[in-house]
């Protein structure tokens, strides 16, 4: 499968198209769609979604999707790396740090368009066409510090409303979406994701829990888990500058060397290796 590389930090790509070119592909970066007429099916990670004019997507490293145009669309594409705003990243205790972490590590793909509302829609196309603007001078030296601020203004806003859907969804007893969607929010807590811990939150015996995830997924409870946190890694690896010893503490491994070992266990190659394979 194709993998795009984005060699800058941030760009916006908008375009029309009859007939989409591409085939299914992966990316080593983030993309916000935004659909702005026209209608058609977006395919991804598997699942197919009916998209309209007014859609909002997010995909990350780990995602893989194509369209199927119905009706001549138009797209933006807003495409960043998790680092361009390294200088609010590196503060710990920064609010902004954590929807980040929580808005771009919890999947979205379930559900689709991540905005149903009709006015949420209309601030986040409000504020992209603030975005373009001022990114056809994004030379200047006020552009990333405006883009910065508009950027968190959508994020805060398809985190408000990704979460909001979470909460006010029921909670089907013999639905296993909840166990993914936990899964997805703590993977970088260990402790919380143990099999004793997770029969807890769902109010199952520890021994049926992991029956009823085999019989739901196909996969059994640990294997996904660690299938999750590998793809994860992977993006970090990819296009983060962080050290071996820094990833592994960021998912909750014991040492480093625990850390090679799984990954190169799950993928072939320690995580050096990959970190310098050239991607196709």
């Amino acid at each position: 499968m194709k993998r795009y590389i984005l060699h800058t930090p941030f760009n916006i790509y908008h375009f029309e198209a009859e007939q989409w070119m591409h085939s299914v592909h992966k990316h080593t970066y983030f993309e916000i769609i935004f659909i702005l007429k026209g209608k058609g099916v977006h395919n991804i990670n598997g699942n197919t979604f009916n998209y309209k004019k007014g859609d909002v997507f997010l995909l990350g490293p780990e995602d893989f999707h194509d369209f199927k145009i119905e009706d001549l669309t138009e797209f933006c594409f807003i495409r960043f790396n998790e680092l361009f705003n390294k200088n609010h990243l590196i503060e710990k205790d920064n609010p902004w740090q954590q929807i980040m972490k929580a808005l771009l590590y919890t999947s979205s793909q379930s559900r689709g368009s991540i905005v149903e509302d009709k006015i949420e829609k209309q601030k986040l196309h409000s504020l992209l066409t603030i975005l373009e603007r001022e990114y056809e001078d994004h030379q200047s030296q006020y552009f990333e510090i405006i883009r910065d601020s508009l950027m968190q203004s959508m994020m805060v806003i398809l985190a408000r409303n990704l979460f909001g859907q979470t909460r006010s969804k029921e909670i089907l007893k013999d639905s296993v979406e909840p166990i993914l969607l936990y899964i997805r929010q703590h993977i970088y807590n260990p402790t919380e994701l143990t099999m004793e811990h997770l029969a807890g939150v769902f109010n199952y015996a520890p021994a049926y829990i992991s029956i009823f995830f085999k019989k739901q997924t196909g996969e059994s409870l640990k294997q996904y888990i660690i299938k999750h946190k590998i793809k994860l890694i992977e993006a970090r690896l990819l296009y983060s500058q962080l050290s071996l010893s820094e990833i592994a503490d960021e998912f909750g491994y014991t040492d480093e060397s625990h850390f090679c070992k799984q990954f190169r266990k799950y993928t072939g190659n320690t995580p050096t290796e990959f970190r310098r394979m050239d991607v196709d």
